[in-house]
């Protein structure tokens, strides 16, 4: 019998190749164990894994560092480091992480892995194949932002009861505007609303105030990170 023919190499099946396995990867910042400083996850030990890039430019990003550089890593390498730590509770964060499309198969694997998973998204992207399973904490921007023009309104009704909708409010205006949306869209009703200061921007007494007097039915929060650590990377 005649052994195989050799394959011959065409032109351009290197870089073919060589996108494929990029594409199976994704572009991290950092991966890092913290506390979860936010969401109803507040208080736990997590791992973060921090995705590079994102499409928006909000007027008090934090994380302005993710937006370029970061590493190339595999899903398994990711999923190996996360376990490495031993804590059961993972974040996938930005930058934006849904910007790289791998991270849907990214957040798949890690509750495959028997974590328990949230994924942090500012809402311009579409969330509608996330895996069920995963936490989805929804970021709406708010006007002080300079970003509310990017907010994807069709995500509001793929929100569950497990899910969360986040606002980071710069003053009262922001406020008012986000009372609206809660009235809107019925949101207390799909599932539970965090109302937050922008870190130094507005003052946390101040918006604890107006939510008392209102008796608005969502969650006051403090970034318990930025309490404890400042805006030290990696914290």
């Amino acid at each position: 019998m005649d052994p195989l023919p050799r394959l011959r190499e065409r032109p351009g099946d290197r870089e073919r190749a060589s996108e494929i396995v990029q594409a199976e990867r994704l572009k991290v910042t950092e991966v890092f164990l913290s506390l979860q400083g936010e969401s109803r996850s507040v208080g736990w030990p997590t791992v973060f894994i921090r995705l590079t890039g994102c499409p928006l430019r909000c007027t008090y990003c934090d994380t302005a560092y993710a937006f370029h550089g970061g590493e190339w890593r595999s899903l398994p390498e990711l999923v190996e480091q996360a376990r490495a730590f031993g804590v059961r509770h993972v974040c996938v964060t930005g930058g934006e992480p849904l910007a790289q499309r791998r991270c849907l198969a990214l957040l798949t694997a890690l509750r495959d892995a028997g974590f328990e998973v949230s994924l942090e998204t500012s809402g311009a992207l579409d969330v509608a194949a996330v895996d069920p399973r995963v936490s989805i904490v929804l970021d709406l921007k708010a006007p002080g932002s300079g970003e509310a023009r990017r907010n994807r309104i069709e995500n509001i009704d793929l929100l569950r009861p497990k899910d969360q909708v986040k606002f980071v409010l710069c003053d009262r205006a922001d406020y008012d505007w986000a009372k609206a949306m809660l009235a809107e869209h019925a949101l207390t009703s799909r599932c539970e609303v965090l109302f937050s200061p922008a870190f130094g921007v507005l003052a946390p007494r101040e918006l604890a105030d107006w939510i008392v007097a209102d008796r608005l039915p969502v969650r006051f929060q403090v970034q318990l990170h930025k309490l404890l650590w400042g805006d030290e990377p990696g914290r």
